[in-house]
């Protein structure tokens, strides 16, 4: 029998956890993909990406945190409510899928530039919050030195 990704109230879908020959990796809190779930209009931006990115770069970008099933506070979060924000992991020169700040010598800024710009490629892509003024299109916000956050626009039911 064919397994469905795990749907919530809203008929947001979480994002797949490790589909094979996938261009990311997931990361974030809580685990097990329990907060990603994302509006469809947010999946289709992250899949457009996901195969730009892969036609180009053969490391995998990671993806952390989307919204919590049903919505709600998630935590800290002012946002990752409605399923149309993410949280996207800066690239590494050694293409490890582990954190690094814009501060450290294994940032890659070219690559995180390039994967921004293929962000803002897809038309529903609002803003990019990410704390590196050398890149051109990010807006600058506390606690952005090691990911940056991808705001879409969609319309919601």
């Amino acid at each position: 029998m064919l397994e469905l990704q795990p749907k919530d109230p809203r008929g947001f879908f979480m994002l797949p956890q490790a589909p094979e020959d996938a261009g990311y990796y997931v990361y974030g809190t809580p685990g097990d993909g329990d907060g990603q779930f994302g509006h469809p209009a947010l999946m289709s931006v992250l899949f457009f990406v996901e195969r730009e990115w892969q036609a180009i770069d053969a490391r995998k970008f990671g993806i952390g945190n989307i919204s919590l099933a049903g919505g709600g506070k998630y935590g800290k979060h002012g946002s990752h409510k409605d399923g149309l924000q993410v949280d996207i992991r800066v690239l590494r020169v050694d293409g490890r899928q582990l954190p690094v700040t814009r501060f450290e010598r294994e940032y890659d800024q070219e690559a995180t530039a390039k994967l921004i710009d293929i962000f803002y490629l897809h038309p529903s892509v609002k803003n990019v919050l990410f704390n590196d003024s050398d890149i051109p299109g990010v807006q600058h916000w506390v606690g952005h030195d090691n990911h940056f956050h991808v705001d879409i626009r969609a319309v919601l039911r």
